[in-house]
């Protein structure tokens, strides 16, 4: 089971708390260490852009994509934006995307807000039992055999 940080803007995170946005979204035109890594069972810490982390996640089913299209971008929209809640200004900066990632989520809950020290642009991390902005304790992290 892997262990991730997603960073979310305020409306989408309170939409995510809410259980009205049940799908997280990420698309780009350069492949990102995130495609590939995130599996169906893996939890996600959700953080606030600029604020503290304030939930997890489990993730009940994962989707990559690296062949998008605009066509292929805009099917990606029809199908699952009653679930994700972008806006079209989201879905148009995001249409010339090459690679996606489709994330559904199950069991979220509100924690007690935690503030890391996270200062990089990435908005989404993977994290190591070594780089886990102390969000993981040493404890409960299974070391690989």
């Amino acid at each position: 089971m892997n262990h991730h940080l997603a960073i979310l803007k305020r409306l989408y995170l309170d939409a995510v708390l809410e259980g009205r946005k049940q799908i997280e979204s990420r698309f780009s035109t350069t492949k990102r260490p995130v495609f590939g890594r995130v599996l169906p069972g893996d939890t996600l810490f959700l953080k606030l852009s600029a604020g503290p982390v304030c939930a997890t996640a489990t993730i009940a089913a994962v989707e990559d994509f690296d062949d998008l299209t605009p066509q292929k971008m805009l099917q990606l929209k029809l199908l699952h934006n009653r679930y994700i809640l972008g806006t079209d200004e989201y879905w148009q900066s995001k249409s010339d995307s090459k690679f996606g990632l489709l994330v559904w989520l199950k069991d979220v809950r509100p924690i007690e807000p935690v503030r890391i020290q996270k200062k990089d642009w990435r908005a989404w991390v993977v994290l190591t039992p070594n780089s886990n902005f102390g969000l993981l304790k040493r404890d409960t992290v299974k070391q690989p055999p």
